[in-house]
């Protein structure tokens, strides 16, 4: 018979995702941490495995202490976060999760520690706890987790799924996740039970240029701002939401309006355009590099 804990091969539930939130009785709400999903197997040793099942215990060695948090077997689902200025801040974490030198790791973890925040709980003791409701898992993880070294108990809240999502707009945060008080933890699926939130941005910005595909149709839109000093920046490429109509428009205006120097030197192979198409990005936050998190193209304007 399968055991969840020894076989250590759990694929986390996945979550669907809806643009506007809502308030719901039959739902409790959380925040959606910008951080690295992991399964958390505590027991005699702490072993973290990141949802292609890589074992990534050695790369945070700042959690290998978790397991004095549980006085038995046990698997936990959650969120590696690295928080600067009280926020969790992805990309230093992103930089934590490709080191390989242990000596590196080592003054990384000292300097700044990772955290690991439990939301579910998959098993205890021998019991597989899936075929249990939310709720029931929620009470059983606050009785048998101990928060410390390094591990904590993602907090919610009920009903007020709207204000809540305001909220963390209102702090710059990635959004939040309803999820249904009595839905079953379903390993590797899915499901309407756990729907994510995010909040996310609007820019209004100047097609610069794209790179081609192997039919030469534009791909990735390359895109620009004009700064306060009238001098181009570049914001970014987007490929995601690019229609075919969009394409065609782009191509018949490069072909009275490309330029030779590229605008941008780090973009290879691309079509460069003299700055006059204006669309609209949506996206959740700017990167250090003053470019887009996870831009999606929503077209062009004519009104401007």
């Amino acid at each position: 018979m399968a055991d969840l804990f020894h076989d250590k091969n759990i694929s986390p539930m996945l979550l669907n995702e809806v643009k506007e939130p809502y308030d719901d009785k039959a739902y409790i709400y959380e925040l959606k941490l910008d951080g690295i999903r992991c399964i958390t197997y505590l027991g005699k040793d702490v072993v973290l495995h990141n949802k292609r099942f890589k074992d990534v215990s050695a790369i945070y060695p700042e959690l290998s202490e978790m397991s004095k948090c549980v006085k038995k077997n046990i698997v936990l689902d959650g969120e590696l976060v690295l928080l600067s200025n009280g926020k969790p801040d992805f990309y230093a974490l992103q930089k934590r999760s490709l080191m390989s030198d242990k000596f590196r790791i080592q003054l990384a973890a000292k300097k700044q520690s990772v955290q690991f925040a439990a939301y579910d709980i998959l098993y205890y003791n021998g019991k597989d706890l899936t075929d249990k409701p939310l709720m029931e898992r929620k009470a059983i993880l606050q009785e048998k987790v101990t928060e410390g070294n390094g591990l904590s108990i993602s907090r919610y809240i009920e009903e007020k799924g709207i204000a809540f999502f305001n909220l963390a707009k209102e702090q710059e945060l990635e959004g939040i996740v309803a999820k249904k008080k009595d839905g079953l933890y379903h390993i590797g699926k899915r499901t309407s039970d756990w729907i994510k939130i995010k909040v996310m941005q609007d820019a209004d910005l100047l097609v610069c240029g794209y790179q081609p595909d192997e039919d030469g149709m534009p791909k990735d839109l390359i895109l620009g701002y004009y700064d306060e000093n009238g001098n181009l920046q570049c914001r970014g490429k987007v490929y995601l939401g690019v229609s075919k109509e969009e394409q065609a428009i782009i191509l018949k205006n490069a072909k009275k309006n490309t330029v030779k120097r590229p605008w941008f030197e780090k973009y290879k192979n691309a079509v460069w355009l003299k700055p006059e198409l204006i669309g609209t990005a949506h996206y959740m936050h700017e990167t250090e590099s003053g470019g887009m998190r996870q831009p999606v193209w929503k077209g062009l304007r004519d009104d401007k």
